[in-house]
């Protein structure tokens, strides 16, 4: 027996080895040069835990969140309370960037509208139609549109920085009634309208998902397990991007009521109070996202604590 099984051993040798070069062919594909298998370093993989099409989404409004809080607010509050000492070209410069920035918000809200009817309204079409790579060219398109439109719009006020300043030390924006009336339209009620829709279906919808989540409750227990679960998360994601668009209506509706009414509908310090509106709805988007998501804290504590630079940092759980 033993005999037969020393016979055996070159049989089993050769089987080990092209199992051991049959894996090595399979582990070529994490490799950095596949050709070099056993030199060869091994491909980095790192833990995407926040890459998703929503979160890419809500990366685009921070961004223009934070713009607004390092670049607008400051000019504004310059603009209002001091004289304009920055020069003409300055004052150009912001008032596009200010365009630019307030209508990537807005069309950031629509795709934000749009991510969460899909998910809710139609979840097995989701993972197919909403994609990391259509998401962000839909983020660059915003960007994009905004600074096309906001070339349109300021046409004159880029051009000419000069043409509507009455004396040194001032910084106005010019806008003619066409082109105001057309603002509104493009930049509020069309947005406006879009997301109310989408989002009266989603509420609808996750109404009806949530009822028939209570009543299905002889269902299979794997089902009852796992599949309200991801339902409730949707769910609870809807909530928060809701409140999320509710608070972006309260604070851009008084602005485009003024701006559609005329400024001599309010006096100049209620004016003021109207215009700082859609900034300070940038403020509190942060506070809302702190609130609704634990991750969102936990990243936040990353940073502030700076256990973002310590090693392996990138593959800390905070979900």
């Amino acid at each position: 027996m033993i005999k037969s099984f020393g016979q055996n051993l070159p049989e089993l040798q050769l089987h080990l080895s092209s199992s051991h070069c049959l894996m090595e062919v399979d582990d070529g594909a994490e490799l950095c040069f596949p050709q070099l298998l056993n030199t060869s370093c091994r491909k980095p993989t790192l833990p995407w835990q926040l890459h998703t099409p929503t979160n890419i989404l809500l990366l685009s409004l921070a961004v223009s969140d934070f713009l607004v809080g390092l670049l607008l607010m400051p000019g504004e509050i310059l603009r209002r309370t001091s004289c304009w000492f920055l020069g003409d070209l300055v004052c150009s410069l912001y008032k596009y960037l200010a365009c630019i920035i307030t209508f990537a918000s807005v069309g950031d809200m629509v795709l934000i509208s749009a991510d969460r009817y899909v998910a809710i309204c139609e979840p097995l079409h989701y993972p197919t139609r909403i994609t990391m790579t259509r998401v962000k060219l839909c983020v660059c398109l915003c960007w994009l549109f905004s600074v096309f439109y906001s070339s349109l719009y300021l046409k004159d006020n880029v051009t000419q920085p000069d043409r509507y300043i009455s004396c040194y030390g001032e910084c106005v924006i010019n806008i003619d009634y066409v082109a105001g009336a057309v603002d509104i339209v493009v930049t509020f009620i069309a947005p406006i309208t879009v997301i109310i829709v989408l989002y009266m279906r989603v509420f609808a919808v996750a109404v009806s998902q949530a009822r028939a989540m209570r009543s299905h409750i002889t269902a299979v227990r794997l089902q009852r397990s796992v599949t309200p679960k991801a339902k409730k998360s949707e769910l609870k994601a809807a909530r928060t991007l809701g409140v999320l668009v509710f608070v972006f209506l309260i604070c851009f509706c008084p602005y485009y009521c003024v701006s559609f009414a005329g400024d001599n509908v309010l006096s100049a310090s209620s004016i003021a109070y109207v215009i700082y509106l859609p900034y300070f709805n940038s403020c509190l988007n942060p506070v809302i996202y702190a609130l609704f998501y634990p991750w969102f804290k936990k990243a936040i504590t990353q940073i502030v604590t700076f256990k973002i630079l310590q090693p392996g940092s990138s593959e800390a759980n905070i979900l």
